[in-house]
């Protein structure tokens, strides 16, 4: 039986940081889902078809040489029901700090007790990618910053294209 992992997220956009958290997760599973969750609450900066092609970008290349399968998928309901949808049996979560780790060890009860046949698993972030965090790195692109070191070069592009011509705020 295939290993099959879902790390959510929402990628806006995707960071360095999230590409360590795949690094790891393609040597655990056999298959990889990347989903892309939508929250009424929030207004993205990229629209979920560049997110997705952003993901697909980035993290193919870290599958295919991992011998990974890969899929990037959206969704808009709970996490774990977007898991069994996906016959995923182990949800990603990165830990970056001690804050996040508290908050997933909720989010993580609480799935379990919905579904205690979905895993949780927590990938630490590697050191240089800790401060790293999408809010950050939109903020330091809408005021024109070097985000270079923040997200891969793909990104980049695709950020300063975005705030090009704007005021920084």
């Amino acid at each position: 039986m295939p290993r099959i992992a879902l790390f959510p997220g929402s990628f806006d956009p995707i960071t360095n940081g999230h590409l360590d958290v795949v690094r790891q997760a393609v040597r655990l599973v056999d298959r990889l889902v990347l989903a892309i969750g939508s929250h009424p609450g929030k207004t993205p900066l990229f629209p979920v078809d560049e997110r997705l092609a952003m993901l697909a970008e980035t993290c193919a290349p870290i599958a295919h040489e991992a011998r990974c399968e890969i899929d990037y998928i959206t969704f808009a309901d709970l996490v774990v029901s977007t898991a069994k949808r996906q016959s995923a049996t182990v949800i990603i979560r990165g830990l970056r700090s001690a804050a996040d780790f508290e908050y997933e060890m909720e989010m993580a009860g609480m799935n379990g007790g919905m579904a205690p046949e979905v895993q949780t698993v927590f990938l630490p972030a590697s050191p240089e990618v800790r401060p790293i965090t999408a809010t950050l790195v939109r903020q330091i692109a809408s005021m024109h910053g070097d985000v270079s070191s923040f997200v891969p070069a793909e990104v980049t592009t695709r950020l300063k294209a975005k705030f090009m011509g704007k005021p920084g705020r």
